[in-house]
């Protein structure tokens, strides 16, 4: 019976880290307004939040930040960048899910003005998208394949993705094999939230940290 030496086995492959994250505080985010497609600006909360993110990422070995090309997201990336000394490549397909009619609108009121299509929205935001807006499988249909690609081109490398609450709640749902539709009741995405997910392969995910908030206590 042969048996392979140790120095002749082959080497297990390096996980690709991705260290997904979601935008800063925003002036809509502060009224509970809606606001997917709304290119919104960080608040001076925001500012503080992804200022106390990017310390706290400094030391870690990325390699490249991504973030989708909303100004949130992009100011969130920059200061998860400066520390690396890398440019964040916006990516529009990481964009957050377009809520249609109801973007600008305080969520109470949408709940209020639109009652029939909200609840059919909450009860299956995966295939009911709101008026006007997207639905949560056509934001998947263009944010997976971004990581994919993203993913393939650093394999065994550490790297950062900047995007928003419910295309992050999208991303991780599948990753874990759960019930997509039920995204927006069983995950949480707090602002400026960390989540850390490890890559054996572009398809394949393992979920090590969930929303992440701790550098944000004291902000």
């Amino acid at each position: 019976m042969s048996m392979t030496s140790p120095a002749s086995r082959p080497s297990p492959i390096a996980s690709t880290r991705v260290l997904l994250i979601r935008h800063g505080g925003t002036t809509a985010s502060k009224d509970d307004r809606f606001a997917g497609s709304s290119d919104v600006e960080l608040s001076d909360l925001g500012r503080e939040q992804v200022a106390r993110l990017g310390e706290r990422l400094a030391r870690e070995p990325i390699v490249a930040v991504y973030c989708s090309d909303m100004k949130c997201s992009i100011d969130t990336a920059t200061a998860v960048a400066r520390p690396h000394r890398v440019s964040p490549r916006a990516i529009k397909e990481l964009r957050e899910i377009d809520h249609g009619k109801w973007e600008g609108i305080v969520h109470e009121e949408v709940e209020q003005q639109y009652t029939a299509e909200y609840a059919a929205w909450s009860a299956d935001p995966l295939t009911s998208p709101p008026p006007g807006g997207e639905t949560g499988l056509s934001v998947l249909s263009r944010a997976l394949p971004a990581v994919r690609r993203i993913v393939s081109d650093h394999a065994g490398q550490t790297i950062a993705v900047v995007s928003h609450k419910a295309t992050n709640r999208l991303l991780i749902a599948y990753y874990l094999g759960m019930d997509v539709r039920r995204y927006r009741d069983r995950l949480s995405q707090d602002l400026a939230c960390l989540n850390i997910l490890e890559f054996s392969s572009p398809v394949e995910a393992r979920l090590v940290v969930l929303n992440d908030t701790t550098h944000c206590a004291t902000a």
